[in-house]
């Protein structure tokens, strides 16, 4: 089996979930009904280095909600959002993009995103997800989502990658 440094070289595309990944889970709900949720600022450096790095990025969501659309265009992720199935969207994805499963990588931190991690080259969770998505990753970041997790993640993929592209 390759290790994780290895496989991390060949990616070409990093999917990520956003609730529990760029947030740590948590909703801010405003009196009149209006949603909020608190990212990391370190996580677009990191987002930033992979995109010089020749990597493509997106967001995966099974939530609708303006806050994810608003933080994915700041970071200039493309984003698709009330996925159900998100490894159906996955492959539909990827397919136009010409990218095989086995050179994606997928951070995510909970049950709906198991399917996505059971296809992908480099499936990896968050510190601080469920223990089911724990079981089924190759890779687990040191830090929970919302605090720096997407940052460290591409950070280590651009790493890997050192010279490679």
């Amino acid at each position: 089996m390759k290790d994780i440094p290895e496989i991390a070289r060949q990616i070409e595309l990093i999917v990520f979930d956003f609730d529990g990944v760029f947030t740590d889970n948590r909703v801010i709900v405003l009196q009149d009904g209006t949603e909020g949720v608190v990212c990391s600022r370190a996580d677009g450096m990191g987002l930033e280095a992979a995109r010089k790095a020749g990597l493509q990025m997106m967001v995966i969501s099974k939530e609708v909600n303006p806050v994810v659309s608003a933080r994915c265009a700041k970071l200039r992720l493309p984003c698709i959002q009330g996925c159900d199935n998100k490894a159906v969207v996955l492959m539909e994805e990827t397919g136009k993009l010409g990218i095989p499963l086995d050179k994606i990588a997928y951070l995510g931190n909970d049950i709906n995103d198991i399917e996505c991690l059971e296809i992908v080259g480099l499936p990896a969770c968050v510190a601080d997800a469920y223990p089911e998505v724990i079981r089924v990753s190759r890779h687990v970041t040191m830090r929970k989502g919302g605090y720096g997790a997407v940052r460290e993640f591409c950070d280590m993929i651009v790493a890997a990658g050192k010279g490679m592209r």
